[in-house]
């Protein structure tokens, strides 16, 4: 968790994400310890109860899971729920935005396959 704050979302947001990223990462591996709330704010200058409101999203969300008296643990299947909300919110966010887009530029879904393949450097469209 190194990562640095920025000004475009808010503070418990971005701990979330980075928490999240973390996992993702394999930096954070499921069933074990992440930083205490306090580590946290020590760590990004920020107020425990800010970074409290990070780590609770991500308690919610069943990501993590709270040891009584140890600390915040990631959950088993936390990576793939990640990985999985994320997708759609790539697919809410981008997909449908390019679909969109595409569709009123008139490109069609096989100009659009060639155009993305082209992008990923040539990769065979076919699989």
């Amino acid at each position: 968790m190194n990562e640095i704050l920025t000004q475009e979302k808010s503070i418990y947001l971005q701990i979330s994400e980075m928490i999240e990223n973390d996992i993702l990462r394999d930096i954070i591996q499921e069933e074990e310890r992440v930083p205490s709330t306090n580590e946290l704010a020590r760590l990004y200058t920020i107020n425990p109860a800010t970074a409290a409101k990070g780590v609770n999203i991500l308690v919610e969300s069943g990501i993590l899971y709270k040891k009584r008296g140890i600390g915040m643990f990631v959950s088993a299947g936390a990576k793939e729920k990640i990985r999985m909300k994320r997708k759609e919110e790539f697919y809410d966010n981008y997909i449908k935005t390019l679909l969109t887009e595409a569709e009123s530029l008139g490109i069609s879904k096989e100009e659009l396959i060639a155009m993305i393949c082209e992008a990923k450097g040539g990769i065979d469209h076919e699989r």
